[in-house]
């Protein structure tokens, strides 16, 4: 049996990019803020973490300043889904992928989020049969110094788990490619069609979910 690591963000849904800037352009104006966001903005600065946004667009302002911002969109997102649920979409053929990986290996889905939105995020995506507690972990990656990762997610995850013959870790960042260094495997590095690749080490970039059945 394999054991199938998934990251959410960027690579089983579609439109969170477009989602933050929503999320952050509502906050913005709560605060008092002339300045904006646009799209472009949200997929350039796509991957980094949420306060780095304002840092981005606000440098004047303090981190503290940045962190209250991005405290703001949590529980805006939290409060109004609709801002999530006009964009987010399950990237094509996730279905497909999951079922199959499902039918003869494990898998499991470390996400670089808030614990109360994870469960939210899956169910939006229709994502919660593939994903059942246990199987998903969410790692609130949005503070400065992070005190757990997903390389600590998937090390503690393997404890007490059976060998598996091949561990496959899909993500879109460098530091899903790097979760390679907890027990081998081998790395799919995913892009949208329209996102550039991360510049990381992969051994098989992909814009097509399908890809991966090739592990199977």
């Amino acid at each position: 049996m394999k054991l199938f690591v998934w990251d959410l963000h960027g690579v089983l849904e579609r439109g969170n990019d477009r989602a933050v800037v929503d999320i952050s352009n509502e906050v913005l104006s709560t605060f008092g803020y002339a300045q904006r966001f646009g799209y472009e903005d949200g997929r350039r600065l796509y991957g980094h973490k949420w306060y780095e946004y304002f840092a981005t667009l606000l440098p004047a302002e303090s981190h503290r300043r940045h962190l209250e911002l991005q405290d703001a969109c949590f529980i805006l997102s939290e409060e109004r889904p609709e801002l999530q649920y006009r964009w987010m979409t399950p990237t094509p053929h996730v279905a497909t992928v999951l079922s199959a990986v499902a039918a003869s290996h494990q898998q499991i889905v470390i996400s670089n989020t808030r614990p109360g939105t994870l469960d939210m995020f899956l169910k939006l995506l229709d994502l919660t049969d593939h994903f059942v507690p246990g199987r998903a972990f969410a790692v609130d990656q949005h503070v400065r110094d992070v005190k757990t990762t997903k390389r600590d997610v998937l090390a503690c995850y393997l404890t007490g788990q059976p060998s598996f013959d091949e561990i496959v870790i899909i993500g879109d960042s460098a530091s899903d490619m790097r979760l390679v260094e907890v027990a081998g495997g081998t790395t799919y590095l995913f892009a949208h069609p329209d996102f550039a690749f991360r510049n990381c080490n992969a051994d098989f970039r992909i814009r097509d979910l399908r890809r991966v059945l090739d592990r199977i």
